[in-house]
């Protein structure tokens, strides 16, 4: 069973979310917050799996709730998947370095939020490899400044390589057949990668990928 916490400030918002995934056979939504603090606070006593959260709210947005969550290691299980109504802006951004493990627009089709859900509690990357193509043209049109390397260190070469391919926005057999691997040796070394630079999910090694110069940001052509 999937246990969702929502975090919004609109109570329409909120009400058909818990409609939409209450009836589904294996998720449950276990509380609902209508500010950032509250968010905060019920994850740390409800210990969701999945935190459902708006970007936009009063007390406290969605992007310093994630950071707290994140960064409590009580709540190491817990995953932030972002809400937006904005598609991809900055507020996305803030939000993914902030550690949320990706994000939806708020007009996703059910279907694809019920997916979504699932995925990411599976430990699997929630954005498609489109989308996550996507995000990087974006992401690197407004780049933050470089973090810190101290993860690049632990990789092997054979890591580093795979992390480039998934900055680039490969999924796991785009990565095996670049690499003459298995699909299953693929998913390994980003596992591991994953490990080493403490990423806690396929969005966060994409973001790692490019703050550490793994991956360069490449100018189109005039």
């Amino acid at each position: 069973m999937i246990r969702v916490l929502l975090a919004d400030d609109q109570t329409l918002i909120r009400t058909g979310l818990r409609a939409l995934l209450e009836a589904e056979d294996d998720i449950t939504v276990v509380g609902e917050a209508a500010d950032g603090s509250r968010a905060v606070e019920l994850a740390a006593e409800l210990l969701p799996d999945i935190v459902l959260m708006d970007v936009q709210m009063p007390t406290m947005d969605g992007i310093e709730a994630t950071r707290r969550i994140v960064a409590d290691p009580r709540l190491c299980g817990v995953r932030v998947v972002m809400l937006t109504n904005y598609g991809l802006d900055e507020y996305v951004f803030s939000a993914l370095r902030a550690g949320a493990s990706g994000f939806l627009v708020k007009d996703t089709e059910p279907a694809e939020l019920l997916q979504a859900l699932r995925v990411v509690t599976d430990g699997a990357a929630l954005l498609s490899p489109t989308i996550t193509r996507t995000l990087i043209s974006e992401f690197v049109a407004r780049p933050a400044a470089r973090v810190s390397t101290e993860g690049l260190t632990e990789l092997t070469a054979r890591e580093r390589e795979v992390v480039a391919l998934v900055g680039q926005g490969l999924s796991n057999d785009e990565i095996a057949q670049q690499m003459v691997v298995s699909p299953t040796t693929a998913k390994t070394h980003v596992s591991r990668a994953m490990s080493k630079v403490h990423a806690r999910d396929r969005a966060q090694l994409v973001v790692f990928a490019y703050e550490t110069g793994l991956v360069l940001p490449r100018s189109d052509p005039a």
